[in-house]
């Protein structure tokens, strides 16, 4: 069996990084950045002792000036709106962004780990977050204002911070698809009635590999496996991203499609017919599964006031909310309002998984992607 390095070869090829900087991504360059939504695989690294960084406090404002240095794998429509207001509230504060996949990032911090370039990484998932943060290439920060996250959202010895969660949801082509016909389960994807008319992120999507990593936490590998291969055998479509899922689907190329819930949401204000399921509701079946996005401070960050001072205002009230209003997603600090028609997550039985473990297992699920021949 190939190892895991050797399998991300495969499926995203390892950016090469020169002395000089990171080929792959846009340079760094005041915003707007470029958009990237491209999911992550990290390049297999040993892994670093734990952090075991003083946990630092607020910084003044005062102290809150000069070049922050962000690495960002999110999208510019979201990015920036948050990055705009924050500069509006620390106008002394010059905003550097070097946007990119989630993958050639984390690669760069591992190249410049001794010389680090960056003070900030936000990423679209936490997989990315969660391996790095056990690389040893972030420090430890608790925002203000983070003691009213739940604690599965605050990385271990606070090397990272939750801000988003999203929800996995079918959405279908409503003009396809009749109400009495709707499937009510992930595990329905397979059925042959819809053979050829699903459409799916594939292997390299971050979504869709934490989407398979719960499964295996939830049901096991022989379970999660038989499903990959019904999706397989049911000639589900893969692309390289939500996007491309949910404009096809919208579309009525396909269907179905499998994608996080705030897609469906992009796609209907587009004026798509489209609807959304929420799966796996019914007794005895595994609930909602969701993941979710996360950000952290670069261990030897040469701002790091000013990058203390971003990640307090990104799980502060009005940062929340630019999120919830920018992207549909779900806010994770309590009491922030959702956007106008996304259905809160308290209607629904939710997996029972602790998210931030099944970041904690990577070779395992990427191997079981592999074996499966997962595009």
């Amino acid at each position: 069996m190939r190892n895991l390095s050797q399998f991300l070869y495969r499926l995203l090829p390892i950016l090469l990084i020169s002395a000089g900087g990171l080929t792959a991504c846009a340079p760094i360059s005041p915003l707007p950045a470029a958009e990237s939504q491209t999911p992550t695989s990290l390049p297999s690294q040993p892994e670093a002792l734990a952090n075991e960084d003083p946990i630092a406090e607020s910084p003044t404002s005062a102290e809150v000036n000069g070049k922050l240095v962000i690495y960002s794998g999110r999208s510019e429509a979201l990015i920036q709106p948050v990055l705009d207001a924050f500069r509006s509230k620390y106008p002394k504060v010059e905003i550097l962004i070097k946007a990119g996949s989630n993958s050639a990032l984390a690669n760069a911090l591992i190249e410049e780990q001794s010389n680090p370039q960056a003070d900030i990484f936000i990423t679209t998932e936490m997989f990315t977050a969660q391996s790095l943060a056990q690389k040893g290439i972030f420090q430890s920060y608790f925002p203000k204002g983070a003691e009213s996250l739940s604690a599965e959202f605050i990385g271990p010895n606070q090397t990272w911070i939750g801000l988003t969660r999203r929800a996995r949801v079918i959405m279908y082509n409503a003009d396809l698809v009749a109400p009495e016909e709707l499937p009510a389960s992930i595990f329905d994807l397979t059925n042959p009635k819809w053979k050829g008319q699903v459409a799916a992120a594939g292997s390299t999507n971050g979504g869709m590999q934490a989407h398979i990593a719960a499964m295996r936490k939830l049901l096991g590998e022989e379970a999660t496996a038989n499903w990959l291969k019904g999706l397989l055998a049911n000639n589900v479509t893969f692309f390289g991203g939500h996007t491309d899922v949910r404009k096809a689907v919208g579309a009525g190329e396909f269907k179905l499609g499998l994608v996080n819930h705030y897609y469906y949401h992009l796609q209907k204000a587009e004026g798509s017919n489209v609807g959304i399921i929420y799966p796996d509701q019914d007794e005895g079946q595994i609930g909602l599964l969701t993941n979710i996005t996360a950000a952290a401070i670069v261990r030897g960050a040469q701002n790091l006031p000013a990058a203390q001072a971003l990640l307090d205002f990104l799980v502060s009230p009005e940062g929340q909310k630019l999120f919830a209003e920018g992207n549909y997603e779900y806010p994770l600090l309590p009491g922030v309002p959702l956007r106008e028609g996304v259905t809160p997550l308290e209607n629904f039985r939710l997996a029972a998984i602790d998210i931030p473990s099944i970041a904690l297992d990577l070779e395992a699920t990427f191997k079981l992607m592999e074996v499966v021949g997962l595009p």
